[in-house]
């Protein structure tokens, strides 16, 4: 039997726990990769070799952003053509999507390294930051074409109908990352140097196992040579749809250029150390939520495609209730752990402490709304809708976050950025909620007047 006909069958409730929950584990994998290098570095190295690190969080986004690019675009076209029962051409994208990694990977290695001095000044390395950010960036870019083919071909693992294998695959880098980096940095006295080795060596794993699994395992779908001259159409469908979550990774980046300019200016580097603790939080209370949506992306791409919208529309509400009890949770445990928490990652620096607890108290103060939030944009990637997707995505992170991380320090000085934070995140959610719920109509009257073309279109 097809492993992708019990997303047209099974019921959409016990469907999404299957598909999310090896997808929540992954993603909870892939968020301990920056927690983990984070830890080791703030205690084996100290303050300023972890906010030399931080610098590198949009060097690091770009990359990770690369590889969502095309694995995000890619699944969501694998699941809306096994829906419509094409697996050749299924086949045809997972091709495109390797070789399309391969060439975007060597174009961000290429240029990083050439510019890195200029990018990391941009980014507002200091001359006590710059040496352990030079370090750790070096590594990081050189390993890009390592790392992405992992991103750009594991999601595709699970449109296929198989989640447990795309878990699994994440879980093999994340526990050798634990392993390695203690190992490089005490063992070795690598430093930064050894955190990046172990991100890098861990994550290239992952990529060839997936490699392997395509050509050779049990997938479903094969990477084929014959796939792999890349066709206009496909590509531009590839990035049309991946873009949204691509423009989120650039916009993520561009904010922290922005931020870490301001928190220079009113906190020093220390602030900016601070600041990277807190996305490091963010990150491992939001990808869970991302995985549900990657748990519910094939459910509604396959019965999107099969034209089938009330199955559509269960999997977007119960993607909608899920993500907001973790972020509830995350809330509530942000909230009355904060000291706790950033001690985790350095418990002797006081003053790091309290920048840090009394930002991740202010700046994810509204997160709770984010997880909803999320789940309704992942809707209008799953069934290709790449301007709605993309526009909401960038609402919180660029055309919100960005002026206000530039006007509210002015009159509040360093609690001014950790005051944009929650109010970006309010104002994004409610634009994406009214504009979700127009959508809900249309799908609706789609489904009454039972038009398959109009689904379609």
């Amino acid at each position: 039997m097809n492993k992708s006909k019990e997303l047209e069958t099974e019921n959409v409730g016990k469907l999404l726990l299957k598909f999310s929950i090896p997808a929540v584990i992954g993603m909870l994998v892939n968020a301990l990769y920056s927690i983990v290098d984070r830890i080791f570095v703030g205690r084996g190295v100290g303050s300023l070799a972890l906010s030399g690190v931080a610098i590198t969080f949009p060097i690091t986004n770009i990359i990770m952003g690369v590889g969502m690019l095309v694995g995000a675009g890619s699944a969501a076209l694998v699941s809306i053509k096994l829906g419509q029962k094409k697996e050749k051409d299924a086949e045809k994208i997972i091709g495109n999507a390797f070789v399309l990694t391969i060439i975007l990977s060597s174009i961000v290695t290429i240029l990083g390294l050439i510019f890195l001095d200029p990018i990391l000044n941009l980014l507002g390395a200091s001359k006590e930051t710059l040496p352990y950010a030079k370090e750790f960036a070096t590594i990081v870019l050189a390993g890009t074409l390592l790392q992405n083919v992992g991103f750009g071909l594991n999601p595709i693992i699970r449109s296929e109908g198989d989640p447990k294998t795309a878990m699994k695959t994440m879980l093999i880098g994340a526990v050798l990352n634990v392993i390695i980096n203690p190992i490089l940095i005490f063992g070795f006295g690598l430093g930064v140097r050894g955190s990046a080795f172990a991100t890098i060596i861990s994550q290239a794993v992952c990529s060839i196992w997936i490699f392997v699994y395509f050509t050779k395992g049990k997938s479903l779908l094969k990477l084929k040579r014959s796939n792999t001259k890349l066709e206009k159409s496909v590509v531009r469908e590839i990035i049309a749809i991946g873009v949204s979550p691509f423009a989120m990774q650039v916009a993520a980046s561009f904010v922290t250029i922005i931020i870490n300019k301001s928190l220079e200016k009113h906190g020093g580097d220390l602030a900016i150390a601070a600041y990277s603790l807190i996305m490091s939080i963010a990150l491992l209370i939001i990808m869970p939520m991302l995985g549900v949506n990657q748990g519910a992306q094939p459910i509604i791409g396959y019965n999107y495609g099969a034209k089938n919208p009330s199955r559509v529309k269960k999997a977007l509400k119960y993607s909608i209730i899920v993500n907001t009890i973790i972020s509830a949770v995350g809330f509530i445990l942000v909230q009355l752990f904060p000291v706790q928490i950033i001690r985790i990652f350095n418990s002797t620096d006081t003053k790091l402490i309290e920048i840090g607890s009394n930002g991740i108290s202010i700046f994810l103060c509204m997160f709770i709304f984010v997880g909803a939030q999320t789940a309704c944009i992942n809707y209008f990637q799953s069934v290709g809708k790449a301007k709605e997707s993309m526009l909401l995505s960038l609402l919180r992170q660029v055309i919100l976050l960005i002026p206000l991380a530039i006007i509210l320090p002015s009159f509040f000085n360093l609690n001014g950025i950790w005051i944009a934070g929650p109010t970006s995140d309010v104002i994004s959610s409610i634009i994406t909620f009214i504009v979700i719920a127009f959508e809900m109509k249309k799908l609706k009257q789609l489904n009454n007047d039972n038009s398959d073309d109009k689904l379609i279109a």
